[in-house]
């Protein structure tokens, strides 16, 4: 018998624009000790069949229209209140997509771990606290002791990350629902966490529910594997078939989406059109010719390289002290390089390196200890608030986690059209536009634009993001970990438009990633950070397939591939 088994799940949400049918009919089992990978477009309907399991769909505008979800003789979808508390955080443990969110910034880190331990079992506040420290130290949180007790937004995005994985994982659950666990993490902490995954699974014969975009990681990982579209399962299988024999034709095109660690330079594939409005009814025949057109298309020609301009950024002996209880952190140590104009940077390491500090550093949202940074000539750590300012429209960037930079009180159009406004680039009658012309461009529907942040998936928020970056036209734009909460298919379309403004408007890129394949696919140079230093960097191959640094070598082999 399954020990948990779906059948005919259907939630809908009912809006003022209409009844959006974000799950619609699915049903699926999972054993005891299975792993099972959910993949899909963002917006297909994963993570809210996992709300819907957990009880955790906002009624309303949700609600649960049909279905059973039997999990040890409760029916998940239509249980008591206190069935599913007595179960959820117990015996079925959740990961959220977005850590910041998830965590409550006014509880120190060892709080918010321990809660379910005192909640569901009889246990000492001491032992609770010596379990929570080494699941602190299994998820990879160095110096877990002095941390633990810290608050959430004294981590980095990877480290949170880790900290709720540490928590969902803490009761040691008879299911795991893991939604997008290991996208803010590293390839070397991301290879830690499914170890850890893969040892309770068989130590407690677990099973785990892993919704992720990375094919790498479900070949890797997952017994089997659905893969949904439009509220819908497409293709249900093993995972080795389903790499080695996809039957549908969506599953085949998501596999063409994928950028190779072994290709530079290649325009990526990408399924034409966008997902179906789920407020009408679906047609059936244009879904089926969107998949075989895609199916159909043929992989496109590299476009030819242009040659770099002169230096337009400059980092001298940068360094970005943070003074804590525990003593200093030296998050960015003596780092020095230069930008060329119409050059793209990429910057790697694994979480808590100093990527995102060293981001942030350059673009002046975090004054640096000691150093300079120089943008065409201007030193910007020497210039006034107003000399900042002045250089904001050439200078932006799109940040790590888009649900806390986005304003949830604001609709997409006016998020995009603020920067337009701020800076007067345009009359206030082509605004319009101009937001219709930014929804395109980072395949988002123009007819969404009157939406509010919560109203997306995490992946359609980060389109957002880059839109907003995009506004200005910037000459550089230090983009965080721009790609990581997309799903393959976009994510090549945000690649691809990203290659082409390098290419069309000579922009200048710095692309801080934890994805090494995309990192080779887009950069011409890459710079290998580890503690605060950089230590490796040169051209893009030399680096990914010569690599000089132990570091750089520990990197390139911790990364998930597609297994056939």
């Amino acid at each position: 018998m399954p020990l948990l088994e779906v059948q005919n799940l259907r939630t809908y949400f009912h809006t003022r624009r209409g009844v959006y049918r974000a799950v619609d009919g699915v049903s699926f089992h999972l054993e005891r000790g299975e792993v099972l990978g959910i993949v899909g477009e963002s917006g297909s309907g994963k993570s809210v069949t996992c709300y819907s399991l957990m009880g955790l769909v906002p009624q309303p505008p949700g609600r649960i229209e049909s279905g059973t979800a039997m999990f040890a003789g409760v029916d998940l979808l239509h249980c008591s209140p206190k069935e599913a508390r007595a179960i959820r955080g117990k015996r079925i443990s959740m990961i959220f997509q977005d850590p910041m969110t998830s965590l409550n910034p006014y509880m120190r880190v060892s709080e918010q771990i321990i809660e379910p331990l005192l909640i569901h079992e009889k246990i000492s506040r001491k032992d609770a606290l010596d379990r929570a420290l080494a699941m602190l130290e299994a998820v990879g949180i160095t110096d877990a002791a002095k941390r633990m007790h810290s608050y959430p937004h004294e981590f980095s995005g990877g480290m949170r990350q880790r900290v709720m994985i540490a928590m969902a994982l803490i009761t040691k659950p008879d299911i795991l629902i893991a939604d997008e666990p290991t996208t803010a993490l590293d390839v070397t902490v991301q290879a830690q966490i499914l170890a850890l995954i893969k040892k309770l699974r068989h130590e407690f014969g677990m099973a785990v529910i892993f919704v992720t975009h990375d094919l790498g990681v479900v070949s890797g990982l997952c017994d089997r594997v659905q893969v949904m579209y439009a509220g819908r399962i497409m293709e249900t299988a093993d995972t080795r078939t389903l790499f080695r024999n996809p039957q549908h034709p969506y599953t085949k095109a998501l596999q063409r989406c994928v950028p190779a660690l072994q290709e530079k330079g290649r325009r990526l594939f990408t399924i034409p059109g966008l997902p179906p409005d789920l407020s009408k009814p679906i047609d059936e025949a244009a879904l089926l010719a969107r998949f075989t057109f895609a199916e159909a298309a043929p992989d496109e020609a590299p476009p030819p390289p242009a040659a770099p301009g002169p230096a337009i950024l400059e980092a001298r002996d940068v360094e970005t002290h943070f003074h804590t209880r525990s003593g200093i952190v030296r998050a960015v140590d003596g780092i020095s390089f230069e930008v060329r104009r119409g050059e793209v940077v990429g910057l790697v390491g694994e979480s808590g390196s100093g990527k995102s500090t060293l981001g942030r550093t350059l673009m002046q949202l975090i004054p640096p200890t000691s150093g300079a940074v120089i943008l065409e000539g201007q030193n910007l750590t020497a210039g006034s608030a107003a000399d900042i300012a002045a250089v904001r429209r050439d200078l932006q960037m799109v940040f790590q986690d888009p649900f806390a930079s986005l304003n949830p009180r604001m609709t997409i159009f006016a998020t995009l059209a603020e920067p337009l406004q701020v800076h007067r680039v345009c009359p206030p009658e082509a605004i319009p536009a101009r937001v219709a012309e930014l929804m395109r461009q980072v395949g988002l529907p123009v007819r969404d634009m009157q939406k509010y942040p919560h109203e997306f998936s995490g992946g359609q928020r980060q389109r957002i993001a880059i839109a907003r970056a995009l506004a200005l036209n910037p000459k550089i734009i230090i983009a965080d970990e721009p790609v990581s909460a997309l799903d393959v298919s976009i994510q090549a379309q945000i690649l691809n438009l990203l290659a082409d403004l390098v290419r069309r408007l000579n922009l200048t890129l710095i692309f801080i990633s934890h994805d090494l394949s995309v990192v080779k696919h887009l950069s011409d140079r890459i710079a290998v950070m580890y503690r605060g230093k950089i230590v490796e960097m040169g051209p893009a191959l030399d680096v990914m397939e010569r690599p000089r640094h132990d570091y750089t070598r520990t990197l390139l082999s911790a990364i998930p591939r597609i297994e056939k």
